[in-house]
C-alpha cells in the first residue's frame, strides 16, 4: 500500500477536489480487476483558498467476476516535486451495486487540522486506486493526473460614475491568489487579464482589450464611454491558479 511522508491520512472522510479522469480499464489477462471509471470532484480541478473549508470527493467504479472485496480498499491523490510532497489519502466506502460491481467513494474535508501543501505543488496532482476482489485478485497503480491550484481572486472599479458619453473611463482592479505557505492571498504578477464590457440589456460580455498586471498585481487602464454597461476583468487561469472574473461594474453614460 502507498504511505504519505506528509500530509492528510483519514479513514473515511478526506477533502480534495478535481477533474474527472476515465481511464483504460486494467482487464483480467493481469489481474481480473477492471477499474471502470475514476472521477475526481466531479470533474473540476481542485482548488484551495486560505480558509481550509474545502472538500471533494474521489469516486471509483470497479467490478470483478467474484465481486470486490472491502479489504485493502484504498485511494489517493498526491504530488512530489523537489523536496516537497504531499498527500489525500484513505480509504473509501463501497457500495455493491452488482453481483460484480462496487461503486466506492472518498470524501476529503479539510479543516483546521489539516495543513494545506506547500505553494510548489500546485499543479497536476496523481491519482492512485487499488481495490482487491473476493477471490483474491488485486489491482493497484496511478490513474492519471488531476489539476490542484490556488484560488485566485479578482476585483474590478470602473470610474467616474456616472460619465458623459466620449469622456474616459478608468478601470482598475487587481488580481491575487492565495498563497498557501503563508495563508494569504497575494498579487499575481505579470498575467494576463481581459478587460470585458456587456452593454446594459445584454447577457454577454465581449472582451475589449488585454491587460498585464503589474509587481503587485494590480490592472489599470482607460477606455472610451459610448453606452451604459457593466466592466469586468477576466482572468484565464493557470496550470497552478484557478480561473475567475470580477463581478460587473455598472457604468451610466449620459
Amino acid at each position: 500500500m502507498r504511505a504519505a511522508v506528509m500530509g492528510a491520512v483519514l479513514g473515511g472522510a478526506l477533502v480534495l477536489a478535481g477533474s474527472a479522469l476515465t481511464a483504460p480499464a486494467a482487464h483480467a489477462a493481469e489481474t481480473g480487476v477492471v477499474i471502470e471509471k475514476v472521477s475526481v470532484n466531479g470533474g473540476r480541478s481542485i482548488v484551495f483558498g486560505t480558509s481550509r473549508t474545502e472538500s471533494f470527493t474521489i469516486a471509483v467504479t470497479v467490478s470483478d467476476d467474484s465481486g470486490i472485496s472491502k479489504d485493502l480498499a484504498f485511494v489517493a491523490i498526491d504530488r512530489e516535486k523537489g523536496d516537497d510532497y504531499w498527500s489525500f489519502h484513505g480509504v473509501p466506502t463501497c457500495t455493491a451495486t452488482s453481483s460484480t460491481t462496487s461503486s466506492c467513494k472518498l470524501t476529503v474535508r479539510l479543516d483546521k487540522n489539516i495543513d494545506l501543501p506547500r505553494n510548489t505543488l500546485a499543479g497536476p496532482w496523481d491519482v492512485y486506486v487499488q481495490f482487491q476482489a473476493k477471490d483474491g485478485d488485486y489491482y493497484g497503480g496511478d490513474r492519471g493526473t488531476h489539476p490542484v491550484k490556488r484560488r485566485a481572486t479578482l476585483g474590478v472599479d470602473a470610474s467616474p460614475e456616472p460619465v458623459t458619453k466620449g469622456k474616459a473611463i478608468t478601470v482598475t482592479g487587481k488580481l491575487a491568489r492565495a498563497n498557501w505557505d503563508r495563508y494569504v492571498y497575494a498579487g499575481y504578477t505579470s498575467q494576463p487579464v481581459k478587460l470585458q464590457f456587456r452593454p446594459k440589456n445584454s447577457a454577454t460580455y465581449t472582451t475589449v482589450k488585454t491587460v498585464t498586471t503589474d509587481g503587485t498585481g494590480k490592472l489599470r487602464t482607460t477606455v472610451t464611454a459610448s453606452q451604459d454597461g457593466y466592466w469586468r476583468w477576466n482572468f484565464g487561469g493557470t496550470t497552478t491558479t484557478a480561473a475567475v472574473k470580477a463581478t460587473g461594474d455598472y457604468v451610466d453614460v449620459r
